[in-house]
């Protein structure tokens, strides 16, 4: 078996990395979650009036995180005093239509369309968007240095918060 490198990546490998992700966030392994991320990664959740190309530097994003803040982010969720997440909310990530729009010789450039449920207090919130990452394989496996959700919705309404990792 040859050594994974970014010209042998296969969409079926970006597809299993995807699908892991999920469980991963399903299961609320929020440090395990951390762990697919390299050290300058950035997660995004822009706004749903931007365009889904916008910088968070000059545009209001839901979630602008840089590896720092979402070490905190994580950190936060898991303490008991995270009052929007605990008890915590029961989630299932739905990925599909993975694709693999680019690849240059430093990182892949990803997309996908995701479902996200989230139920918690007999409500059910529904999240409709696409991801787009960009990966790179570090000591042969897949991390994440970017991590965007676009979500396809008019507003968080009647959502109203994002509470949970998308």
């Amino acid at each position: 078996m040859s050594q994974l490198t970014l010209a042998n990546v296969t969409r079926e490998q970006v597809e299993d990395f995807m699908f892991l992700e999920a469980e991963i966030l399903d299961e609320w392994r929020l440090k395990e979650w951390l762990t697919l991320f390299t050290t300058d990664a950035t997660y995004n959740v822009p706004a749903t009036d931007v365009p889904a190309n916008a910088s968070p530097d000059g545009t209001l994003f839901y979630v602008a995180d840089d590896r720092f803040r979402l070490e905190q982010r994580v950190e936060r969720l898991l303490k008991r005093t995270a009052h929007a997440e605990f008890p915590r909310s029961k989630t299932r990530h739905l990925v599909s239509n993975v694709r693999i729009r680019g690849r240059s010789d430093s990182e892949l450039d990803v997309g996908a369309a995701v479902l996200t449920y989230r139920t918690k207090m007999g409500l059910t919130e529904t999240y409709i968007g696409s991801y787009r990452y960009r990966l790179v394989v570090e000591e042969g496996r897949l991390l994440i240095r970017e991590k965007r959700c676009i979500l396809d919705m008019d507003g968080l309404k009647p959502n109203g918060r994002i509470s949970i990792i998308l």
